[in-house]
């Protein structure tokens, strides 16, 4: 007898043991989901915990926490104004990269009347003599990937530097020491005490290497494309406000339909980018990689897209955060049809105050300056 129990208790540890392995495995693999909390029991309310509940068969959506209604004041009056921020920012870099360009050309045509063409050869030849072999290859391996840098569209330079910032925050992932400032920065969650913030810290977090690699080639393969529709600057502002507004409109639906759960990943901004070259372009011809024969026109692709996150919005799918995919998506028509006519035509006072205050700032605009 005395082994039978024994091997009894060791049994009901062992299962213990395992459904919390299982359980605490499914919650990182689901997005890092927050166990429900239990309530609390009191010393005569032993009987609520102890007895099962009666209904057998398919287990319900666990219930939802009680406790203080979260308001989303707070993430709405970040998104309007990191939006009017963006913008204006963009406007002001517009400004000084042109501003620099025309004193860079000034400089150039100013330095070419006083170095001739054959002195300034002879001097880069004899400099090119005095080097060592390694530092002649250091400089043509600098030379290739100088090259290799030129080759590359304007908007193909601009997201790299997004590519390489969302692999920084993939390698913090990997800190043990970092998950939880990690889950509490680099996730957004309408239930959480932090939700300004992740609002645009989310968009640049991925968990996942797959997830990472499959937004950054969407957003590569339709960089050209929008850069040259919009500009680097504007595309900027566009990107970064595109990943705050997705997130606030995943905040909304969440709150509205009691499925509430931490998200991240750039593809709210990452689908109006793809919404916006549809939209513009609606006739261009979009092909699968793995299966470069089918062709579908970007117009089709996009009223598919939408389809599906309407779909699995209304439906509750947890695969994608499909509100986040359909605010950003919408997004990205409503600014090249509407936004781009109404936010950044009308940015000629911000820009004219700048260059007042750059003016008085420098002692006054000297002549012929920009």
């Amino acid at each position: 007898m005395a082994w039978r129990g024994c091997a009894m208790k060791w049994l009901q540890y062992s299962v213990i043991m395992l459904f919390h392995r299982l359980s605490f495995y499914n919650q990182q693999r689901c997005g890092f989901r927050r166990e429900a909390k239990r309530p609390d029991t009191k010393k005569g309310n032993v009987s609520q915990e102890t007895h099962p509940s009666p209904e057998t068969g398919t287990p319900g959506p666990p219930p939802s926490p009680k406790g203080p209604r979260q308001t989303l004041f707070r993430p709405l009056m970040f998104t309007v104004g990191f939006t009017g921020c963006s913008f204006g920012a963009a406007a002001i870099l517009q400004y000084e990269t042109l501003k620099s360009r025309v004193q860079m050309a000034k400089g150039e045509e100013e330095s070419e009347k006083f170095l001739p063409g054959s002195q300034d050869m002879a001097h880069w030849h004899d400099w090119w003599n005095q080097l060592s072999s390694f530092q002649r290859q250091l400089i043509l391996l600098m030379s290739m990937a100088d090259d290799f840098w030129s080759s590359l569209t304007e908007g193909q330079r601009t997201v790299t530097g997004i590519i390489a910032v969302n692999a920084v925050v993939l390698c913090l992932w990997r800190i043990p020491s970092m998950q939880r400032r990690m889950i509490k920065y680099f996730t957004s969650n309408p239930a959480s005490k932090t939700r300004c913030l992740p609002m645009i810290l989310s968009s640049f977090s991925h968990y996942s290497i797959i997830h990472m690699v499959a937004n950054m080639y969407v957003l590569w393969t339709f960089s050209s494309g929008i850069v040259s529709l919009l500009g680097r600057e504007q595309f900027l502002a566009v990107y970064l406000s595109a990943g705050v507004i997705s997130t606030m409109f995943s905040y909304m639906c969440k709150t509205a339909s009691g499925r509430v759960y931490p998200s991240l990943g750039a593809s709210g901004a990452v689908m109006a980018v793809l919404a916006a070259v549809c939209t513009k372009v609606p006739e261009a011809k979009l092909g699968i990689i793995f299966l470069p024969m089918v062709t579908f026109t970007a117009g089709h692709v996009l009223k598919a897209l939408v389809a599906i996150d309407t779909a699995g919005l209304i439906l509750g799918w947890r695969f994608f955060d499909h509100a986040a995919h359909l605010g950003g998506a919408l997004f990205g028509v409503w600014y090249v049809t509407y936004g781009h006519k109404h936010i950044w035509r009308k940015r000629e006072p911000l820009v004219k105050l700048w260059h007042d205050m750059r003016s008085r700032g420098d002692g006054g605009s000297r002549p012929g300056g920009f």
